[in-house]
Order: structure tokens, then C-alpha cells, then sequence
């Protein structure tokens, strides 16, 4: 019988005849669970999917490793399944992998949390381009974008093209991980590779619920966390610690050189959704690790009310006026694999141009900053 609510997931484990019968590779981590919070590997496996491997994406299966890292390949201590990291890989390398496989489709199931810049999306596109490379379809249990639909920020310039942005589309995207893998598709002209096993909550399901939350890799804890990243992760772009290395990573902010007029100007600026307060941190990894750091948290208030792209534009541009001496802009990263050419500064990466570090340099206000970023596409009007 089909279920009629729950994720993907959820629906093929209740009736695994949704799928073909057929040797499956899995493109997975530790948050492709079941209603229940049981792992869907050994859902998989317990319903007689023939599981030749599963793809790992940054972070490793069990979500262990830090930003920029993975596991390398392994086998799954419970199920024997072969697990192999995909992290880094072009899809030359991961068309490769499926072919060692024997593989004769693939699985897909993992946690996105609607901002351009988190990586699962990007190896879902490049397992799809892998897929299409040697001709077998892809098949995608969806999941709720915990940010709902909202579309926000600029599109992306192919010269910041890279690992947290792949190809144009908004920084905030409002898409589901099925509807991205369905546009992608459509991108490519390889449509007919993928489906989708459509999740259909019931009207209890609340993808922010605390009690549930599965955070999709360790420096996205909360829910709280997620509604914050598609502003404050653009803090990772510049000399500000954005709380890695704490446990409350993008909310916690600051440097060697911030003090309490941070968190003044910032209260200063009223801005909607959230309180700032004067905190003080200590990174134990990550940028200024083992300082002590007088910064600010982000105290989310009303998540209707929240536009974390203002939030963490206020915080760049404040911290570039109180301490102007201070280079604000990070000049050199590991959390992107290296590509030969050489990559734009980090910030580019992750707003999409150089129209943010421009307009901040210049002393732009938001809406001006997105008036000369590239406009973003509409994937959504794209798939009605």
C-alpha cells in the first residue's frame, strides 16, 4: 500500500515496488531517516532494495567531519553496504564510481536546506551529471526545504561558478531537493533520467520542529541555525568568526578587534525579527580559534518577521565601518575543492558577484548591492 503522507523516504519504505527492482547505488547520509528517525540504510536494506553502495556527500556518511572534509570511502558497519565519498569529485571521477558499481540506478536522499550555497545540492547536480554520463536514471525521495518557498538574493555570475554554486539560481531558492534535481534536469535535457518519490506531509509536519530536527551537517545545529545561514553564512566570507568552533555557530559573531559598539550599531539598525546582544565567544576551530572574541548573538524573535539576508549584510557593513583599519574580506579558503584557474574571493562564491564586496567597500545599502547583483532566475515559474 502507498502511504499517503511522509517523505519520499517514507513512501518507499512502505511500498518498495515504487522503485525498480534493480542493483541501487544510495546518495546518502545520516539524515536520510525514516518518520520514526530510523535510518534509512537499514530501512533500505530490511525492504530488499539491492544496495550496491551508498554516495557520500562533504561530511562524511555519519556527518562527522568539518566543513571542507568528508570520510573517504568505507563500508557501512551494520549493513556491509560500501560507502564512497563523492566530496571533491567531478563527475568524470563519480561516473567512474558508478560504473565500478555495476549500479544500474541511483537513490537519492538527502536533507537541503534551501540556500545556494550548501553543498548537497551540488552533489546531487553532479551525481545527476555522472548519471546522465553513463545513462541510468536518478530517482529522488524528496524532503521539505525547511525555509519554505521564499525566494531571496541575487542569481550567480558563471566566473563565481564553483562547489556552493554550481550553476544560476537564487541564493535563497524556495525549492524542494526534488524540484532542484527536476530543474536540473530539465537544465541538462536529461528530464526523462529523473523522478520523484513526491513527500507529502501531513499537517502536523513541521521541517523546523525542534523535537525532530535532524541538523543536516555539525555546524547547522537548530533549526534556529538554518533560518539564520542564508545571511549569516555569508559571514564565512570575511576576517569575522561565524561561530565555528562554538555551539552556536552563525550566531555567535566576532574577531580579535570587535567590541560593544558591534552590537550597538546593530541595535541600532532595528532590525526586524531579531535582538542583538553584546556576547562574548571563544572558536575552539575554525577562524581565531582559542581567542576569546567580544562579538554579538543573534537572537531570533519572530522567524516571520526575519530577512537573514539583512541581517547578515548589517553585520558585514557595520563591522566595515566601526573598524575600517581591519581587512574585512577573507583572502584564501579550504571549503571549496581548488579548481586550476584559480576562484574569486570567497564572498564572490558565496553572494554569487563581486557586487556585495563591491557595495560594501563603497558604502552601498542593501537594496543597492542587490540592484547590481545578477538577477536571479525563476526555477520555480520554470517548473509550473
Amino acid at each position: 500500500m502507498v502511504v499517503t503522507k511522509g517523505t519520499g523516504l517514507d513512501r518507499l519504505l512502505a511500498d518498495p515496488a515504487l522503485i525498480p527492482d534493480r542493483p541501487t547505488l544510495l546518495c546518502a547520509n545520516y539524515t536520510s531517516v525514516a518518520a520514526d528517525l530510523t535510518r534509512g540504510l537499514d530501512g533500505l536494506v530490511a525492504a530488499g532494495i539491492p544496495l550496491v553502495g551508498v554516495l557520500t556527500p562533504e561530511h562524511g556518511y555519519w556527518g562527522a567531519a568539518q566543513a571542507g572534509d568528508s570520510d573517504g570511502d568505507g563500508r557501512d558497519e551494520r549493513t556491509g553496504v560500501p560507502l564512497l565519498d563523492t566530496y571533491r569529485l567531478d563527475p568524470p571521477a563519480i561516473a567512474e564510481l558508478i560504473r565500478r558499481s555495476a549500479a544500474e540506478q541511483i537513490l537519492l536522499d538527502l536533507q537541503d536546506i534551501g540556500t545556494r550555497f550548501y553543498t548537497y545540492m551540488w552533489t546531487m547536480h553532479d551525481v545527476l551529471c555522472a548519471a546522465q554520463d553513463v545513462g541510468i536514471p536518478l530517482i529522488i525521495a524528496d524532503r521539505p526545504n525547511p525555509l519554505g518557498p521564499t525566494v531571496q538574493g541575487p542569481g550567480l555570475e558563471e566566473s563565481c561558478s564553483s562547489f556552493i554554486g554550481r550553476v544560476d539560481i537564487p541564493l535563497r531558492h524556495g525549492l524542494t531537493i526534488g524540484e532542484l534535481g527536476t530543474w536540473f534536469a530539465r537544465r541538462r535535457a536529461c528530464a526523462d533520467l529523473v523522478s520523484v518519490l513526491e513527500a507529502r506531509p501531513g499537517a502536523d509536519d513541521d521541517p523546523l520542529a525542534p523535537e525532530r530536527w535532524v541538523m543536516p551537517s555539525p555546524n547547522i545545529p537548530t533549526p534556529t541555525t538554518a533560518v539564520l545561514y542564508p545571511g549569516l553564512g555569508l559571514i564565512e566570507g570575511t576576517s569575522l568568526s561565524e561561530g565555528r568552533g562554538t555551539t552556536r555557530p552563525f550566531e555567535l559573531i566576532g574577531a580579535p578587534w570587535t567590541d560593544a559598539r558591534l552590537a550597538a550599531a546593530l541595535r541600532e539598525r532595528q532590525l526586524p525579527g531579531v535582538e542583538i546582544r553584546k556576547a562574548m565567544l571563544r572558536p575552539m576551530f575554525s577562524k581565531h580559534s582559542g581567542l576569546t572574541l567580544h562579538g554579538v548573538q543573534i537572537h531570533v524573535i519572530d522567524p516571520a518577521a526575519l530577512d537573514p539576508l539583512a541581517v547578515g549584510f548589517a553585520v558585514i557593513d557595520a563591522a566595515h565601518r566601526l573598524y575600517p583599519e581591519q581587512p574585512i574580506w577573507r583572502e584564501q579558503t579550504d571549503l571549496v575543492p581548488p579548481r586550476p584557474e584559480g576562484h574569486p574571493p570567497f564572498i564572490d562564491l558565496l553572494w554569487g558577484s563581486p557586487a556585495l564586496r563591491h557595495g560594501i567597500d563603497a558604502g552601498k545599502d542593501l537594496a543597492q548591492v542587490l540592484a547590481d547583483s545578477p538577477p536571479a532566475p525563476s526555477p520555480q515559474e520554470d517548473l509550473r
